[in-house]
């Protein structure tokens, strides 16, 4: 099992109450869902399983977890907290309005992911009205070479830069049979982003599922990259839909670029 101690060997921890609490959200968020025990807890963690029960307690108590007949999950809080993490962006707050105006985009679901190391993390979603079940669940993560939304953000780095963030992670781990794996696979996509706007992903990340993405630019300094992406379903997309996409999120991203544009109050 992967060591979660975010301390250095031979550190020590000025809190260690908190980072083992720390380090149990990041265990109960690496199992997707699926309960983990509090004997895994501790043998993840290497205490006892005493002072493990007290850290749940306390965070069963905060609703930072929960607990069924299985184990302890993530809890409610944890989503509310996501929640507010992102809100406090203000691309995100407007993106919703933006997307349920859009003629092309009300109907889809559509997301909103920042780069994370290596990574795209969801942090909003248009749900549509799709009949489908598409896109990522908010709070979850994707190699970021193998989705839409993670190619549109590595396509704002040089090619220099998005091989330096990305060696230590390639090869890439083959999600579907059409997922590249590899620095040199992903180049030739960065630069079709750059060409289009846009950036295509064809059942790389999801079988069955299109992908489509372009990048934001930050409104201040400090904001993270973000991209937005729409999940559509292969069988119902064909070139001219997927450009149709590519332009309706081309020109929600020039809405959320510009803080002094019409939508704003």
């Amino acid at each position: 099992m992967t060591d979660t101690n975010p301390t250095s060997k031979g550190e020590r921890d000025p809190a260690p109450a908190v980072s083992r609490s720390l380090r149990i959200l990041t265990l109960l968020a690496d199992s997707e869902g699926v309960p983990t025990t509090l004997s895994e807890i501790a043998r993840a963690l290497g205490i006892a399983k005493s002072s493990t029960a007290n850290l749940c307690a306390v965070l069963e108590e905060g609703a930072m977890i929960e607990r069924d007949s299985g184990g302890y999950r993530l809890g409610r809080r944890t989503a509310e907290l996501g929640g507010a993490y992102a809100q406090q962006f203000n691309q995100v707050r407007e993106f919703y309005g933006l997307v349920a105006a859009s003629p092309v985009l009300h109907r889809e679901v559509v997301q909103i992911a920042m780069l994370d190391g290596s990574d795209a993390l969801y942090l909003a979603r248009h749900e549509g009205r799709s009949p489908y079940r598409l896109g990522t669940p908010l709070g979850s993560r994707l190699p970021a070479p193998l989705s839409a939304t993670g190619v549109a953000l590595l396509s704002r780095l040089g090619d220099e830069e998005a091989r330096a963030l990305l060696q230590e992670v390639e090869p890439f781990p083959q999600l579907t049979p059409d997922s590249i794996t590899t620095v040199d696979d992903l180049l030739p996509q960065l630069a079709a982003v750059r060409e289009r706007g846009f950036a295509i992903d064809q059942g790389g990340s999801f079988g069955g599922i299109v992908g489509v993405a372009a990048a934001l630019e930050p409104w201040a300094p400090a904001d993270p990259p973000l991209a937005i992406g729409a999940a559509l379903p292969a069988e119902h997309v064909d070139e001219e839909r997927i450009a149709q996409v590519g332009a309706a999120l081309l020109q929600v991203v020039a809405a959320l670029t510009n803080p002094l544009g019409g939508s704003r109050r």
